[in-house]
C-alpha cells in the first residue's frame, strides 16, 4: 500500500510539472565572470535569448547555472559593456551571429562549425545567410537603384542604332531643326538632303559625316557663318541577357544608356552562389569587361561598368573564395576573395577592427580535406595569410579588466572607481574621496580582495585608525574598499500615530522628538480630537529577561491642550517604534441627518436632534401625515452596513444561505433584500401615531428613509397563478377570491406555501389547521406570491423492476412461512 501511494505521489508530481531536485549531487559552481572572454558572454547571451529570457531573467539564469549573486551582478555589467542588453530587450528584430564553436574555449562542436547560430523571427536561415553576405544590401536598399540618367550629355562613345532619336540644328545665317529617328536600315532621312547612313556612328562621328552633307544644301556651313549641333533626342531601347548565378536570370530590356550596374538591379543580383567580383560582359562572343562590385562598394570605383548595348550578355560567375569574418570588426560578413588577396585585404573591407577588439591574435577555422582546423594568426601573419574558402575568423575583444582599478564605495563623499598608484594604502584612497561621510561607521570597514586564484577575500580594518594614519593598508588591483553607514546598519527609526489628526501613519524618528513634533507632523489635530487620555504604546527593548514578565509593551497616558502648549508632562520625549493613539471626544458628535418622503406636509431631509428621537417625533417635526396618506403601507428603509474585510466571508455564507433555500421566488427576494444598500424595515405607522413612544415606535438613526405612500387601492399577484396581475382591492375579498381573480392556482402551485408581502413590508405565509390550508389576511398593497412545487421524477422501467422483485421475495417468503406454521 506504502508503495502505491509513493508512486501516485510521484506520478502527481510529474503531472504537475514539479521536479524533485537532487540534492546529493547539488554543488555550487565556483565561477569568476571577470576571467570569461567576450566570446563566453556572447554565447550565454545567445543561450539566454533562445530560451525567451531578457535582462530582468539574468538573476533567474545565473542560479540555475550555480552562479553566486555578486558574479551575476558582473554578469549583468559585462553584458551591457559589450552592448548586447539590446538584443534581450528587443522583443523583435534583434539579432546576434554567434558561431557554434567556441573559439575562445578549448571545445568545439564537431558536427557543424560552419553554421551560425541566426537570432531572427519571421527570417529563413537562407535569408538571413544571404544578407550577411557582403554587398547583397546593394540589391535590397530600395534607395539605390543604379538607374540610368537620362538628362545628362550623350557619351561620346555612344554609338547610334535604330530607333534612335537625333536632333539636329541648324543656327547662324540659316535656321532650323530636324528630329529625326534612325531606321531599321541605320538611315535618318534629312529633308531636301535624302538619306544619311548613321547607324554604328558615335555621336561625333555622326556630327561630321552630317555636317558634310548639309554642305551641299548650306553653303555658309564651310564659311562659318552656319553652325551645325548635333544632340541625342529619345534613346532607343535594348535587349540584354543576364545569365548564371542570379536571383532572376533572363532577357530584359533596358535604356540604351544603361550599365551593367543597372542590369544587375533589376535582375536582383547575385544569388547565394554567384560572385560578386567576376561578372563578365560577352559581346559577339568576346568578353569586353569583368565588373567587380567590391571596387564600387570599397572605393567608389565604377570604372569597368560599361554601357551596354543590345544583345550583350552579362554573365555572373560562381564565386571561388569565400571567407566570413566574425566578432569584433565594424562590418562582420561574408567576404568574396579573390586569388591573389590575403586576410588583410578582408579586413579591409569589412572597414578594421572595432576599438574594443583584441588585435594580437586571430583564430580562423578552417575546413580540410578530412576534418576541421584551428589556426592561430598573429598580428605580424595578417598581411601574408592565403584564404581558403570557407575559413572562419574571429576576432575577439579585449578582457573586461582593469590593470589599475580599485574601487571606494558606502559612506565617502565621492564613491566610485580610481586609479591604482606605486604605494597607495587605503588611507589615501579615502583621501581622494574626500574622506567618509559623518554618518560613517568609524569601527569597521572591510576591503574585498581577489586572491591569486581569483577567490575571494574580506579583509577588516579600523576604519578610525586608517584615517589617522596609524595603520597604513597596502592596496592591490581591483580592490574595493567598502565604510559602511550608521544609518544602514541598523533597522530603520519611525514613530506613528493614529486617530484624530490630519495625516496620521508613520515618521521619520529624529533625537529628542516630542508628542507636540509629531502631531504637527501629522498636520496637527482634528476638530473632533480628545485632548484627554492621548496613549503613547512603546515596545520594550531593553531590560533582563524574566519568565514570570508578561508585558508587551508599555501604555502612558497624558493630557494636551489644544495648542499644544502645556502638555502635563514635559519630560515626555518619543522613543524609536512610539505609536500614538488620539481619540474621539466622547462629547463630540456630527450631525446625522434622515429623509421624510412621501405623504406628509413638509417632507425632506431632518437632522436627528437627540439620540432618544423616535418615529413620532420626525413625523410630527415634517407636519404630519397627509389626508390621502396611506399609513399601513409606510416603510423604513435603512442602511446596510457591511465591512470590506468580511464581504468575502458574508458573500460565502450567504451562498449557502440561499442554496438551501426550497423556493426559488423565496431565493430571488433574500438576495435582492440583503445585497442591496439599503434594507426594508416594516413599520406599523398606525400604531405609532396612536402610542408615541411604544415598542413600535424605533429609535431613528442616519441614513433612515421614512417612506409614507398615498392610499393604497391594489393587490399584486406573483407566481403560480393563470394571470398575474394587479388587482383592485376589495375588503370584501379573501386571499381565495383573489386567486380566482388571477385565473386559479397553475397545476404547478405549492398553495401550502403561499404568503402575502404587506405594503410595510412585513410578511406573512399560509398555515396549516387540522388538514385545511389558512390563507393570510389581504390588506391594500398587498403582494401574493406562490411558489413553485418540486419537480418530482417518477420511476425508471429498472426502478419499477427491482421494485416488483423486491415485492416478490417479500410475498414468497410470506407464503414460505405460512405454508411452515401449517
Amino acid at each position: 500500500m506504502f508503495r502505491r501511494l509513493l508512486l501516485f505521489q510521484l506520478a502527481l508530481f510529474m503531472s504537475l510539472g514539479i521536479v524533485v531536485p537532487n540534492t546529493s549531487h547539488a554543488q555550487v559552481k565556483q565561477v569568476n565572470v571577470d576571467d570569461l572572454p567576450d566570446t563566453k558572454i556572447r554565447q550565454i547571451v545567445a543561450e539566454m535569448k533562445h530560451n525567451n529570457m531578457s535582462m530582468s531573467d539574468i538573476d533567474s539564469y545565473a542560479e540555475q547555472k550555480g552562479v553566486p549573486p555578486e558574479e551575476a551582478e558582473k554578469l549583468k555589467s559585462r553584458i551591457e559593456s559589450l552592448g548586447l542588453d539590446k538584443l534581450l530587450d528587443k522583443k523583435a528584430g534583434g539579432e546576434m551571429f554567434q558561431p557554434n564553436t567556441q573559439y575562445s574555449g578549448r571545445s568545439f562542436n564537431d558536427s557543424d562549425t560552419s553554421k551560425v547560430d541566426i537570432f531572427r523571427q519571421n527570417i529563413s536561415p537562407a535569408d538571413a545567410r544571404r544578407k550577411k553576405i557582403f554587398g547583397t544590401e546593394l540589391f535590397s536598399n530600395k534607395n539605390l537603384t543604379f538607374e540610368p540618367n537620362l538628362r545628362m550629355p550623350t557619351p561620346p562613345n555612344y554609338r547610334l542604332a535604330a530607333d534612335d532619336q537625333v536632333i539636329i540644328d541648324i543656327y547662324g545665317y540659316s535656321e532650323t531643326q530636324f528630329n529625326l529617328t534612325v531606321t531599321a536600315e541605320g538611315y535618318i532621312r534629312i529633308p531636301n538632303l535624302g538619306p544619311v547612313y548613321v547607324n554604328g556612328l558615335t555621336m561625333e562621328e555622326a556630327k561630321k559625316r552630317i555636317t558634310k552633307q548639309l554642305t551641299t544644301i548650306y553653303s555658309t556651313i564651310s564659311s562659318g557663318k552656319t553652325f551645325v549641333q548635333v544632340s541625342l533626342g529619345n534613346i532607343r531601347s535594348i535587349r540584354i541577357l543576364l545569365i548564371g548565378d542570379i536571383q532572376n536570370p533572363g532577357t530584359y530590356t533596358l535604356p540604351s544608356l544603361a550599365s551593367v550596374a543597372n542590369a544587375l538591379y533589376v535582375s536582383g543580383g547575385p544569388n547565394d552562389n554567384g560572385s560578386f567580383r567576376n561578372i563578365q560582359v560577352i559581346r559577339n562572343g568576346q568578353i569586353i569587361a569583368t565588373f567587380d562590385l567590391y571596387d564600387f562598394i570599397a572605393r567608389g570605383d565604377l570604372t569597368n561598368n560599361i554601357i551596354l548595348q543590345d544583345q550583350d550578355i552579362v554573365k555572373v560567375n560562381p564565386y571561388k573564395t569565400r571567407i566570413e569574418l566574425i566578432g569584433e570588426v565594424k562590418r562582420p560578413a561574408i567576404f568574396e576573395a579573390k586569388d591573389n588577396e590575403t586576410l588583410q585585404n578582408m579586413l579591409d573591407y569589412a572597414g578594421g577592427y572595432t576599438d574594443a577588439s583584441f588585435r594580437e591574435n586571430i583564430i580562423a577555422y578552417r575546413i580540410n580535406n578530412k576534418e576541421r582546423e584551428v589556426i592561430n594568426i598573429p598580428s605580424n601573419g595578417i598581411g601574408s595569410f592565403k584564404l581558403k574558402s570557407g575559413d572562419q575568423f574571429f576576432v575577439d575583444s579585449i578582457l573586461n579588466r582593469f590593470t589599475n582599478r580599485v574601487t571606494v564605495a558606502g559612506a565617502v563623499f565621492h564613491s566610485g572607481n580610481y586609479g591604482l598608484e606605486p604605494g597607495m594604502t587605503v588611507t589615501d584612497l579615502l583621501r581622494k574621496a574626500d574622506g567618509v561621510r559623518e554618518e560613517a561607521s568609524l569601527n569597521r570597514g572591510i576591503i574585498r580582495r581577489l586572491q591569486t586564484d581569483f577567490t575571494p577575500a574580506i579583509i577588516s580594518f579600523d576604519v578610525q585608525s586608517v584615517l589617522s594614519g596609524k595603520q597604513p593598508i597596502p592596496l592591490q588591483k581591483e580592490d574595493s574598499v567598502i565604510i559602511f553607514s550608521k544609518l544602514d546598519l541598523r533597522q530603520p527609526y519611525v514613530v506613528s500615530i493614529e486617530g484624530e489628526v490630519n495625516k496620521p501613519g508613520g515618521f521619520p524618528y529624529a533625537d529628542s522628538m516630542r508628542l507636540e513634533d509629531l502631531i504637527l507632523l501629522a498636520g496637527g489635530l482634528k476638530d473632533a480630537a480628545s485632548l484627554k487620555q492621548v496613549e503613547i504604546s512603546r515596545r520594550i527593548r531593553k531590560g533582563e529577561y524574566d519568565s514570570n514578565d508578561s508585558y508587551k509593551a508599555v501604555v502612558k497616558k497624558i493630557d494636551i491642550s489644544a495648542d499644544l502648549s502645556n502638555i502635563t508632562d514635559q519630560n515626555v520625549l518619543l522613543e524609536p517604534f512610539d505609536e500614538v493613539i488620539i481619540r474621539r471626544s466622547p462629547v463630540y458628535s456630527d450631525q446625522a441627518n434622515m429623509t421624510v418622503e412621501g405623504e406628509v406636509v413638509f417632507p425632506g431631509a431632518y437632522t436627528i436632534v437627540d439620540k432618544k428621537e423616535r418615529i413620532s417625533d420626525v413625523v410630527r417635526r415634517a407636519g404630519g401625515i397627509r389626508p390621502g396618506a396611506s399609513p399601513e403601507g409606510a416603510v423604513l428603509l435603512r442602511r446596510t452596513y457591511i465591512n470590506n474585510g468580511d464581504s468575502a466571508l458574508l458573500t460565502n455564507k450567504l451562498e449557502l444561505f440561499y442554496n438551501k433555500l426550497q423556493d426559488s421566488v423565496d431565493a430571488g427576494k433574500v438576495r435582492q433584500t440583503v445585497e442591496r444598500r439599503y434594507q426594508l424595515l416594516g413599520i406599523n405607522l398606525d400604531e405609532i401615531l396612536k402610542k408615541p413612544g411604544s415598542k413600535y415606535d424605533l429609535l431613528l438613526e442616519e441614513g433612515d428613509v421614512i417612506k409614507i405612500p398615498k392610499k393604497l387601492q391594489t393587490v399584486q399577484l406573483f407566481g403560480e397563478v393563470y394571470f398575474p396581475k394587479k388587482i383592485r382591492y376589495d375588503q370584501k375579498y379573501l386571499f381565495r377570491d383573489y386567486i380566482r381573480r388571477g385565473g386559479g392556482y397553475t397545476s404547478s402551485a405549492l398553495k401550502r406555501r403561499s404568503y402575502i408581502v404587506y405594503a410595510n413590508g412585513d410578511v406573512k405565509n399560509t398555515r396549516k389547521v387540522f388538514f385545511f390550508n389558512k390563507y393570510p389576511k389581504v390588506k391594500p398593497g398587498a403582494e401574493i406570491f406562490v411558489p413553485t412545487k418540486k419537480e418530482r421524477k417518477g420511476l425508471s422501467g429498472q426502478e419499477t423492476i427491482g421494485l416488483v422483485s423486491g415485492l416478490a421475495s417479500v410475498a414468497l417468503i410470506i407464503v414460505t412461512l405460512l405454508d411452515r406454521i401449517k
